[in-house]
């Protein structure tokens, strides 16, 4: 194929990928009581969420949506993707791209869940009932609450995503296990820092459910890098 052959294959993908994006959302966004009893179910029964702008509902009610068909065509996404650059590829590349997204993906979910179903309902309980002061009242607003949701999902998606990382750096000779190993106790500092950073709750147990997966999952490095070096 030439190169204005590729950029008409790929321009065909994205239309399709476009398509079932805007379908999806569309499907989201006619199913509104159903979509924000999703999204709103780590939030604490007696916590009232605020509108004060005339169309922040309205426009909320779309960007959940357009998100929230974006996940669910997700796997559709992926497999056009790698369907436009899986020719290119040997049999072999071929086996480990599909490898690397496959595992990629199902971390990333895996982040998203853990973030949506124990990280998160602490986080908005303790922020949401912090007060530096009793004269000053906590209200919080929809978009605020849907900002902060959808920010730590995406930083716990890509966090889960190190052992594809460690992998791929394993594959191409720069990651050593020698390395891991050494640098272990370094990592479980840098990773309960980061603990503290993703979960200002500040309490010990909140912390210990996020930088214990964390941990779990750099041992699961190790072991993967190990076994590329053989």
């Amino acid at each position: 194929m030439t190169f204005w052959e590729h950029l008409d294959e790929l321009r065909r993908r994205l239309w399709y990928v476009l398509l079932a994006a805007v379908v999806a959302a569309l499907g989201c966004f006619c199913f509104k009581e159903q979509l924000f009893q999703i999204v709103l179910w780590p939030k604490p029964a007696n916590m009232q969420l605020i509108n004060v702008e005339l169309t922040q509902q309205f426009l909320t009610h779309m960007r959940v949506a357009l998100w929230a068909g974006i996940i669910i065509v997700s796997p559709y996404i992926l497999y056009q993707l790698f369907a436009f650059v899986a020719p290119g590829l040997y049999a072999m590349e071929r086996r480990l791209a599909l490898r690397a997204v496959g595992s990629g993906y199902l971390l990333f979910l895996a982040g998203v869940a853990l973030n949506y179903f124990v990280i998160f309902p602490f986080t908005v309980r303790f922020l949401g009932g912090y007060q530096v002061s009793a004269e000053v009242e906590n209200t919080i607003t929809l978009s605020s609450y849907i900002a902060v949701l959808g920010v730590m999902s995406l930083v716990m998606g890509v966090v889960f995503e190190l052992p594809v990382l460690c992998w791929l750096l394993a594959k191409i000779g720069v990651l050593k296990v020698s390395f891991m190993r050494h640098y272990r106790r370094h990592v479980i500092v840098v990773i309960v820092i980061l603990a503290a950073i993703i979960t200002p709750t500040g309490d010990p147990f909140t912390m210990t459910l996020v930088a214990l997966p964390i941990y779990l999952l750099w041992e699961l490095s190790i072991l993967i890098v190990k076994r590329v070096e053989k």
